[in-house]
């Protein structure tokens, strides 16, 4: 992209009456130049089987267009029209032998060929007419894809031809790699293959987990080159990822391989929402941006965040400002609210748009305006910014399906699963100002990186576990947490001791692992506890070999390690053996990050959140965010200009940033 966009998603179609004229004026006011439209209406463009009509669409079009504002189509294929539903009520996803009722979106097995064969027929005719508009410059397929936990009989045949075409007729080998004789679950013939949603048997939930997510890859790769065939050369494809959803994004998305379905996308595109007001700290937008940013080594889309949204996101004067900026400094070429308006009717009522339900302009569409034209003013200096980073996160979404399971102790505990460790460990190293990549075992090159970050690796191959320790004997360093190492891929716990095959870079291990039952950490004279070293849900004791303990346990298990660290090698490894508090596990990124040499240049930690990066003429920026509602002093280690201000600044001056401010900071040239 050569410029920096700012949009919103429009909805011409939910408007109680035609006001585009006006839209499109405060859209120019506030230097909006680009929306998204179409992705919502299956059922407005073809109100009755093969009847279509686009001719919202084509008035939207063309209105955009002699506005001069850049459009994104998505195409409509997320939600099912009334009429469609009822002639193919077998496309409704099936899940525990119950079909979906119609209603809500997303609620269709995307395998189903009857849906596919309707779902292909609406994107040709809508692209078909679209190709032919010069501001259209991409397409969004689908719309926060995912697999709806689909499992359809059609779904389950396809998983079993998966496994018939690993296995063939050798049941001896899938019995064996899967367990299956435990509870006399043992299968000796494909047709006898039973239901796949009430299996108790992890590893073959792990297996149809991944099978699920693989469905994903496939839908979007399909939608892709259907649209591919109707792009033209400066046109893109897009996707909008969504995370674990937590009433916000808060984690890697169980349910699609963000890595593996970005590889038909021209540009990745990721919807991020977060809380606000006084719960704003700026860590959802990095993680899913750092993630955005890692599936594709590029820059990235921010196609839907949030404008005014919800009574307790509604933000503070300058939070948005502040927090457009913040999604460019993580990487991302646009920005784009949802939504324009407020919509009058229905389930999103109250989430709502950069204008309320009255249209008139408010307190957060001037600001929004505000960012627009700053956007506009500095998009030459942010647009393409490229990031480097020394510490990468190993994401893995089959460790994820693992330890989120509710069956017996496959959890850390009842609300600790997964994305619980992960968050913990990346809002420490984001708090600190340390920028981070996030990839998983099959996009990673470790020899990129000084520090990897593997929070509970639970199930990974013997080679990939092998690839880390030789990592760290060739000089790399590797923190690890606990339950990892543990299973192969099949979610099969190994039979050495644990943590198996990295035991031997650890340099300990364990037999026993526990609930730690109100017990705390005790530290020893390399590293000193903070005052809140309480453990919770999961305890793994550990008996040194080659290592040396950090911190070992109170009361009963004090005869064993909490955390531990190791030289093999050339490089170094810890193992964090246990649940532990924030300030325990901040200590020890500290101490890591101490003798790794891996500090910022700026003397600042949260609230100061610093984020730097280099644009297209290889200048250096550094972004500095005033996460909190007090004013904040930061001694700056370079000159250069305040390019939101245009002035210059002294090394060693000490600069203001009031409540939830941002200064970007061009570093001057040596």
């Amino acid at each position: 992209m050569d410029t920096l966009k700012y949009g919103v998603a429009y909805y011409f179609e939910y408007l109680p009456y035609d006001r585009i004229d006006e839209d499109i004026q405060m859209m120019k006011a506030a230097n909006i130049n680009v929306v998204r439209i179409g992705e919502s209406t299956w059922s407005t463009y073809e109100k009755q089987d093969n009847v279509f009509d686009f001719s919202t669409l084509i008035y939207t079009l063309n209105k955009m267009r002699d506005a001069n504002i850049q459009v994104i189509v998505g195409t409509p294929t997320y939600a099912l029209p009334s009429w469609l539903a009822k002639k193919h009520p077998d496309f409704m996803v099936m899940n525990h032998g119950i079909r979906q009722n119609y209603g809500a979106r997303q609620i269709m097995d995307i395998t189903n060929e009857h849906f596919l064969f309707h779902a292909e027929r609406i994107i040709r005719n809508m692209l078909t007419i679209t190709s032919t508009y010069d501001n259209v410059i991409g397409y969004q397929i689908d719309n926060e894809t995912k697999h709806y936990h689909t499992a359809s009989k059609n779904v389950q045949q396809q998983f079993i031809n998966q496994l018939i075409n690993k296995y063939g007729e050798n049941f001896e080998q899938f019995n064996q790699d899967f367990g299956l004789d435990y509870w006399s679950n043992r299968v000796d013939n494909w047709q006898d293959f039973p239901p796949i949603e009430s299996t108790i048997n992890a590893s073959l939930a792990g297996a149809f987990s991944r099978f699920q997510r693989d469905l994903v890859t496939n839908y979007l790769s399909w939608q892709a080159n259907i649209v591919k065939e109707f792009m033209h050369d400066d046109q893109f494809v897009t996707q909008n990822f969504d995370f674990e959803w937590r009433g916000y994004s808060f984690g890697v998305q169980p349910d699609v391989d963000h890595y593996a379905a970005a590889k038909p996308l021209d540009i990745v595109g990721v919807d991020i929402y977060h809380p606000s007001q006084k719960q704003l700290t700026g860590a959802e937008i990095s993680f899913a941006g750092d993630i955005a940013r890692s599936t594709t080594h590029s820059n990235y889309l921010v196609l839907e965040t949030q404008a005014q949204a919800f009574k307790n996101w509604t933000p503070y004067p300058n939070q948005l400002y502040q927090l457009a900026f913040s999604h460019i400094a993580s990487g991302a070429n646009m920005i784009e609210y949802w939504h324009w308006h407020s919509i009058h009717n229905s389930f999103e009522t109250y989430w709502k748009g950069l204008l309320g339900h009255d249209f008139q302009p408010n307190p957060v569409y001037d600001e929004a305006a505000h960012v627009g034209e700053d956007f506009k003013r500095l998009s030459p200096q942010l647009v393409n910014l490229t990031h480097e980073a020394e510490v990468a996160f190993i994401v893995d979404n089959n460790s994820l399906t693992a330890t989120s399971s509710d069956w017996m102790e496959f959890k850390v505990g009842d609300d600790i699963s997964y994305n619980d460790v992960f968050r913990q460990l990346y809002d420490t190293f984001y708090k600190l100002n340390i920028r981070t990549d996030v990839l998983n075992p099959d996009t990673i090159n470790l020899e990129n990186y000084k520090l990897i970050v593997v929070p509970m690796l639970y199930t990974a191959s013997d080679e990939f576990l092998q690839k880390l320790n030789e990592y760290v004997e060739n000089g790399g360093h590797i923190l690890y947490t606990f339950k990892s190492g543990v299973a192969n891929i099949n979610t099969k716990v190994r039979t050495a001791i644990q943590p198996g095959i990295i035991s031997k870079s650890i340099g300990a291990h364990y037999n026993l692992f526990v609930d730690p039952n109100g017990s705390a950490l005790v530290g020893t004279s390399d590293f000193a506890l903070p005052e809140n070293s309480e453990i919770s849900d999961w305890s793994e004791l550990l008996e040194l070999d080659t290592a040396h303990s950090l911190a070992t346990y109170d009361g009963p298990w004090s005869e064993y390690t909490a955390i531990t660290e190791n030289n093999y090698g050339q490089g170094l490894t810890w193992y964090l053996g246990t649940y532990t508090s924030n300030e325990v596990v901040r200590q020890l990124i500290q101490h890591i990050l101490g003798k790794l040499q891996l500090t910022s240049p700026y003397s600042a930690s949260f609230p100061l959140v610093v984020k730097t990066a280099k644009n297209s003429d290889n200048a250096t920026l550094d972004f500095i965010f005033n996460y909190s509602d007090k004013l904040q002093e930061l001694e700056l280690p370079f000159s250069g200009v305040e390019l939101i201000q245009s002035h210059s600044v002294s090394k060693d001056e000490v600069i203001k940033l009031n409540p939830w401010d941002v200064k970007i900071i061009q570093r001057e040239v040596r």
